[in-house]
């Protein structure tokens, strides 16, 4: 079994020394948003009254980032925060509404599901097409097709047409290629996310040998794990604007703010119905103050304030913890706990305690539950609070205990 360890950030020579790869100047994209989606709407809305009918979004609004040879830098953000554009703006797949992207060095560029390849062509065909529009002469092809079809793991149905493909296929096939180009920039977008379990460590292993040999590496990713552990460097962008730039620890947590501020706002409008009520909840560690950092050995204090206006005899209160990643990292419920709480009508709080905790590195959501005794839910808080567990260097995962290590004969 394999495990994810953090990768060390290069210290071979300073940053500063290494040439210029990417140069992102005030760059801004427009895209037109149409409100008449048919084709009668927009005749009758020609001339001056369609203006009405058109807006305008800027995927990208004045971002300027610089990247040098040789480092891994990581794209994250809210869907819609420009990401993929401000990617497909580096690889010249798209150009700036105003603002300029210099580049240097073969680029090869993973951006969607089977860019660049024919759908009525065959693997081996499509292998061919895929090599050239990177850059590669047919001689280089064939010199390297065998490594290709060996990484890609397609095997006999390489001489398919690539349309039966499943969509694993294609992402395995199109990465082949990719890192076979021998390129100096590569390009990811999301498209690790895609394959087995298996294929996804040998994408990550062959990215880490890239570093190795002092690749410049742009990734785009939802995994904010994955961030951390693979990238020195990580841009944060919130509404086409740069909001960080730079280390990635803080870049991850700047980025879990902006989603708790999303979730609040949520919410917020989402207002409870009904006669019974979580009416908040708020999580500390023990002894410390509201937004304090858990660390292993501390006991979290979760406090919960319940309503039914009509009374109910029989209740139960619950709490979920759940991490960035939607997993149940934990979970209980007065009823699993043996406790039999008092008839409830009006107002109650309670505290929940959970003594000598573990959590690993991350944020993590407290969720909180009324239910009845027969396990039906009367009202679910969502996301209502939150903590963080800030990085111990020498572990990962979502649960922590303090490793050593010895020699044995």
């Amino acid at each position: 079994m394999a495990i994810s360890t953090p990768v060390a950030p290069s210290t071979a020579g300073a940053t500063s020394e290494r040439p210029d790869v990417i140069v992102i100047d005030h760059v801004r994209k427009r895209f037109v948003v149409r409100k008449d989606n048919t084709i009668r709407e927009r005749i009758v809305t020609l001339g001056r009254a369609g203006r009405k009918h058109r807006q305008d979004f800027w995927a990208l609004d004045d971002v300027s980032v610089t990247i040098q040879a040789g480092t891994t830098v990581g794209l994250i953000g809210q869907n819609g925060s420009g990401k993929s554009t401000l990617l497909k703006a580096i690889g010249g797949i798209i150009q700036p509404t105003s603002g300029t992207v210099a580049r240097r060095g073969r680029l090869a560029a993973l951006l969607e599901l089977g860019a660049g390849f024919h759908p009525d062509l065959s693997g081996r065909e499509n292998v061919f097409l895929n090599a050239s529009l990177l850059g590669l002469s047919r001689k280089e092809t064939e010199e390297r097709f065998d490594d290709i079809l060996a990484f890609s793991g397609i095997g006999d149905f390489i001489d398919t047409q690539v349309k039966f493909y499943s969509s694993g296929m294609y992402v395995r096939l199109a990465f082949a290629v990719a890192v076979h180009t021998d390129p100096d920039v590569l390009l990811v977008d999301e498209v690790l996310a895609v394959g087995d379990e298996a294929f996804q460590r040998k994408c990550l292993d062959r990215i880490r040998s890239f570093q190795e040999q002092g690749k410049t590496i742009i990734i785009v990713t939802h995994s904010l794990s994955q961030v951390q552990e693979m990238c020195d460097r990580v841009v944060l962008l919130n509404k086409g604007k740069v909001l960080h730039d730079g280390d990635a620890v803080q870049a991850v947590s700047k980025f879990r703010d902006v989603l708790e501020e999303r979730r609040s706002g949520e919410l917020s409008a989402d207002v409870a119905v009904g006669r019974g009520t979580v009416l908040g909840a708020t999580v500390h560690p023990d002894g410390k103050q509201h937004r304090d950092p858990v660390v292993p050995g501390d006991d979290l204090i979760v406090d919960m304030e319940f309503e039914h206006l009509d009374g109910v005899a029989d209740w139960e209160a619950a709490v979920q913890i759940n991490n960035t990643a939607g997993q149940v990292v934990y979970g209980t419920t007065t009823g699993i706990m043996g406790i039999a709480l008092k008839p409830l009508h009006g107002k109650r709080k309670l505290r929940l305690r959970i003594t000598d905790t573990n959590f690993g590195t991350g944020k993590y959501f407290i969720n909180v539950s009324m239910m009845d005794s027969a396990g039906r839910h009367l009202h679910d808080l969502p996301e209502c609070d939150s903590f963080e567990v800030p990085s111990f260097g020498d572990a990962v995962g979502t649960v922590y205990a303090k490793p050593s290590i010895e020699e044995l004969d």
